[in-house]
Order: C-alpha cells, then structure tokens, then sequence
C-alpha cells in the first residue's frame, strides 16, 4: 500500500508540474502579442504628432516664402489688411512688430531706449510701413484695446496697434516672443524675421540693430544678409487650448 502510494503521489505531482508548464508557456505566449499592439498602438500616435507637427510646421511662415495675409482691427476699431498694405504704390516694405505693452522687453524697445520708434521714424518717408500685433489672449498679460490703446498714447507710438486676441496671426507666422519682428518686401515676401537688435537684455540697447540693417538693404535692392536671427523677449500670451 505504502508503495502504490507513493507512485501515485508521484504520478499527480508530476501532472501537477506539466499543468503548470503549460500555463506559462501560454502566458509567455501571450505576451509578445500584447506587447505588439501596445507598439502598434505608440507607433500610430506618433504618426499622426508627426503629420500635426508637419501641417504646424508648414503653416508657419517662412523667410524667402510668401507672408501669411491678415485682416485685424486695431485700437481705433480700424481694420487693417496685409495686402491693402502691400498695394500702396509707395510701399516697399512691410514691418512687424509682435507687440504687449506690459512686457518688460517691449517697455526697453519703447520706453528705456526708444530702438523701435527710432528705427520706424527712420524708415517712414522711404516707404516702409509698419504695424505692431498683440497676440495675447483674454486674461493674459498685455491683453484689451483699452490697455494697448493707452500704451499707443503713453509711447506716442505713430503706427496702428492690431489685436490678433485669437492668436492665428501670430501662430501662422510663428511668433514666440514680444518682441519678434518680420519683415515682408513689396512681391509679398518674408524678408527678415527674428530679433531688434543684439542686446537679449531687458534694458540695454543693442549695438546691432538687425532690422535697420535689413530695411538698408532692402532699399538698395540686396538680398539681406542676415535674414534670420533668435528672437528674445516675452512669450507671446497665446491661449493655451488653441496653441498648437
């Protein structure tokens, strides 16, 4: 009896280890599968962050490329087109400013050193327009007619002020900071895009004005030598649910 019993406590032990055998097999079986839907399912995803960021990317202006067209209103409740800009006979060049009157970097260009009203007062008579756009959106810094309205004043700023407050002007041309400059020639092209000057801080004027540079060799009917450079300043305030 002793011996019967210990063959079959044998015998179930060892159906016992094959049960057990078989479920991992199993499980291991099942694994790689799961783990190649997870991949499918990452690789899709990033198909299609990459086909958003390519459409983002081919949105945004471009230097040697058309400029985006804009139809925006400005503190005066004036509207003001890019391309009625453009078609005035005089017109040789098109200049603009992303604007917000209470960020510290575009209180140096007006106010500690006067760069930009000095550069826009010397380029006015040669046919060279200039606009400024505030792309903030409601609630954030710089946004409100009434706000840009009393730094036009403040500034004595001679140039209309737009409000882009959806922030589609800005995001087409790609603007990141306040402030960043564009230039856009008669044929309706970006020129130069980038900083004022050379100077990143927010109270020293720089020693090289990028955009008086450029504007010269527009004038001359030259290529501008330097076409794009780092903008710095403020973030532009765009809404956070459509930024992107």
């Amino acid at each position: 009896m002793t011996v019967r019993k210990s063959a079959l406590w044998a015998v179930l032990s060892c159906s016992a280890l094959m049960l057990s055998l078989v479920a991992t097999t199993n499980t291991m079986a099942l694994e790689p599968g799961a783990g190649a839907k997870v991949g499918a399912a990452e690789k899709k995803d990033d198909k299609k962050q990459d086909k958003k960021d390519e459409k983002k990317a081919a949105a945004t202006a471009k230097v040697g490329e058309k400029a985006p067209e804009f139809t925006l209103t400005d503190t005066d409740g004036k509207t003001v087109k890019l391309a009625d800009l453009l078609a005035d006979k005089d017109t040789k060049a098109v200049v603009i400013e992303w604007f917000n009157p209470e960020c510290p970097y575009v209180v140096k260009q007006h106010g500690k050193t006067t760069t930009m009203p000095d550069t826009y007062k010397a380029f006015k008579d040669k046919g060279v327009k200039w606009v400024a756009i505030n792309s903030s959106a409601k609630g954030k810094e710089g946004f409100g007619k009434d706000l840009n309205a009393k730094a036009k004043n403040d500034w004595k700023i001679e140039y209309p002020i737009l409000l882009d407050e959806s922030g589609e002007v800005g995001q087409a041309y790609g603007a990141k900071t306040t402030p960043h400059m564009y230039i856009i020639t008669k044929d309706g092209k970006l020129a130069y895009a980038g900083a004022i000057d050379d100077d990143r801080s927010a109270d020293k004027a720089g020693k090289k004005n990028y955009v008086k540079n450029a504007l010269e060799e527009i004038l001359k009917g030259s290529n501008v030598t330097e076409s794009e450079t780092r903008p710095y300043g403020c973030s532009v305030k765009y809404d956070a649910k459509k930024k992107g």
